[in-house]
């Protein structure tokens, strides 16, 4: 297994290891982090990343000629790529980068994050992918070259084929992981390298700290007080930016709009207080804030796929 001093930092920690596979722990106030990793070639690594948590600080400083790919399967991260702007990376996006860039502080807006990296030290990959099969057409060199030689992250957004290649691995029953990784990482190799690129500015959708600020505070403030209703005329002038910029910044940030946001941001609240509480179902649609337990009803069972009457039948 790759060294352990790559990911350790005074927030990781190895939980648990053994000949195929370290699990990392990542912990901090905001929540935690495992990162499951296994080691699929010698220098090419493939890890589970299973985040709950609100933001991160990396420490991660490769011992080599490193790259990674990266890939969101739910939940969405949010990195700071230098001179006050932010990236993120959302369901179904593929990121690919230099891996001395990941050191530094990382977010997820929505406190969870699910995904997979594969992380390749040059070098000693290439040995050994063209020892595993000989004549591979894959330079990694000239991979790196491709997606990294600006020394910035590329973002590949929702593309199907990868989507059909990852899709399968967050699935794979263990009897067969260490052999199917193997076949795994090769197609995306294949298909990466095979890959024409687009005009990177199409795939670079940047916000910069000031927006992302007030739209962080924002969010704040709507989901502090769900009795309280705001209009987005209201919102736009109370945080100083403009009703277009709000709206694709929020949606950035978020992945949807400040209302849909905001409706399951209610109807999440809902499902606890019908968990935890026995108040009847009009005291807590008033806690939500909608004065009107039949839209309130309608709402959830949009949201949640119950009434809130069977969704509290049905908790055990």
């Amino acid at each position: 297994m790759m060294e352990d001093k790559v990911f350790l930092g005074q927030n990781v920690s190895v939980i648990c290891k053994d000949n195929d596979c370290t699990v990392f722990q990542m912990k901090d106030e905001t929540g935690e982090g495992l990162m499951t990793t296994y080691k699929v070639f010698p220098g090419v690594y493939l890890m589970y990343n299973d985040y709950h948590m609100k933001s991160c600080i990396s420490e991660f400083k490769p011992h080599c000629n490193m790259f990674s790919i990266n890939h969101c399967n739910e939940g969405r991260m949010e990195w700071d790529v230098g001179d006050g702007a932010y990236l993120y990376l959302r369901e179904g996006d593929l990121k690919i980068d230099n891996c001395n860039h990941h050191t530094g502080n990382y977010s997820f807006p929505l406190t969870h994050y699910h995904g997979i990296s594969i992380l390749l030290c040059v070098e000693e990959a290439t040995k050994s992918l063209n020892s595993v099969l000989y004549g591979f057409p894959v330079d990694l060199i000239e991979l790196q070259k491709k997606y990294c030689d600006n020394k910035k992250s590329y973002v590949i957004r929702g593309e199907k084929s990868i989507a059909h290649i990852f899709s399968e691995l967050y699935a794979v029953p263990s009897k067969i992981k260490k052999y199917y990784f193997k076949i795994k990482v090769l197609e995306l190799l294949l298909y990466l390298s095979a890959l024409e690129l687009q005009d990177e500015e199409l795939e670079r959708p940047y916000f910069y700290k000031t927006q992302v600020e007030k739209i962080k505070a924002m969010e704040k403030l709507i989901t502090s007080d769900l009795e309280t209703h705001y209009t987005l005329d209201q919102l736009s002038a109370r945080f100083d930016i403009s009703l277009t910029s709000m709206k694709t910044c929020f949606k950035g940030v978020y992945g949807t709009s400040i209302y849909a946001y905001l409706r399951t941001y209610r109807m999440n609240r809902a499902a606890v207080l019908l968990r935890q509480s026995k108040d009847n179902i009009a005291y807590i649609a008033g806690c939500v804030g909608y004065d009107s337990p039949s839209k309130f009803a309608y709402a959830f069972k949009s949201i949640m796929g119950k009434s809130p009457l069977e969704y509290r039948k049905s908790i055990v």
